[in-house]
């Protein structure tokens, strides 16, 4: 466990602390970015809240969760997040609509950095992939 003063250090460091997917369905949208990402997320429960939390390490990672629960609604609009797409943005895309998803902005380069794209997931969010391959 971290110290008070540890834990806003490292903290402060990381300009995206957590996110949050809501999702319909928890057991299909884990499902389906269990598929996409070929992890396992870990499910637990909070309060009136159903978790499906993706793999990270706390020390050098951002963390977020699927979730499901009152005042949770997917959409296809508002803020984008960029899931990670490991080595391959092309090995995760070619899993979306197998998964049951839609791409909505094919692999696209950004000079320099690397590649990206959105899809929509089962739950009817839009949600981007970013790999430097």
């Amino acid at each position: 466990m971290l110290s008070g003063a540890d834990a806003h250090a490292l903290f402060m460091k990381k300009p995206i602390m957590w996110f949050e997917i809501p999702a319909l369905d928890l057991n299909r949208a884990s499902a389906f970015y269990e598929k996409i990402l070929a992890v396992t997320l870990n499910r637990t429960d909070m309060g009136p809240t159903s978790l499906a939390v993706f793999p990270y390490d706390r020390d050098q990672a951002t963390g977020g969760t699927l979730i499901t629960g009152p005042g949770f609604k997917p959409s296809k609009e508002g803020v984008i997040i960029y899931l990670n797409a490991g080595e391959s943005l092309d090995t995760v895309l070619e899993r979306v609509e197998p998964a049951g998803g839609a791409i909505f902005l094919p692999r696209t380069p950004l000079p320099g950095i690397g590649f990206y794209a959105q899809f929509g997931d089962t739950e009817g969010n839009r949600v981007g992939l970013f790999a430097t391959a």
